[in-house]
C-alpha cells in the first residue's frame, strides 16, 4: 500500500506528496478546461503513469533476462474527448535500444502491453501502442 496526500492550493491547482519518498507534485487544470496549463494536469499523469508503466515493465523484464534497455525512450499523446469529458485515447511511442535481438524485442513488447496501468484502465479508452 502506498499514500498520497494531497492539498488544493487555489487557482485549480493542486500539491500531491508522495509519502514514502516525500517527492512532490503540482498539477494544474490545463487551458482548455479553465486552467493555465502551467504543470501536469490529472489527466496528463495519466497518460504518463501509461507510458512510464510500460517502460518499467520492459525494464524489469529485460533485467531478469540480462538485456540492456538503456536508452529506450517514449512519448504518448493523450486525446481528450467530450460528453463526458475524458482520456478518449493514448498514442504511445515507446523505441528500444538497438542490439536486442528479434526473439527479446518480441518478449519486451508483449510485457509491455501487459503493464499494470494498462490493465487498470477502462477498455473505453483506446490505446494504441508502437514500438521502434
Amino acid at each position: 500500500m502506498v499514500r498520497i496526500d494531497a492539498t488544493y492550493d487555489g487557482g485549480l491547482r493542486c500539491t500531491a506528496t508522495h509519502i514514502p519518498s516525500g517527492n512532490i507534485l503540482t498539477t494544474d487544470a490545463p487551458v482548455d478546461n479553465q486552467g493555465k496549463g502551467e504543470a501536469f494536469s490529472p489527466t496528463d499523469l495519466l497518460a504518463t503513469s501509461m507510458l512510464t508503466c510500460i517502460m518499467t515493465i520492459i525494464a524489469i523484464h529485460a533485467e531478469h533476462r540480462g538485456l540492456n534497455v538503456s536508452g529506450m525512450h517514449g512519448s504518448v499523446e493523450k486525446h481528450m474527448s467530450a460528453n463526458p469529458r475524458k482520456v478518449g485515447k493514448l498514442d504511445i511511442e515507446i523505441t528500444l535500444p538497438d542490439g536486442l535481438s528479434t526473439d527479446d524485442r518480441k518478449l519486451l513488447m508483449k510485457k509491455g502491453h501487459g503493464c499494470p496501468v494498462h490493465k487498470s484502465v477502462s477498455e473505453e479508452m483506446e490505446v494504441e501502442i508502437n514500438f521502434i
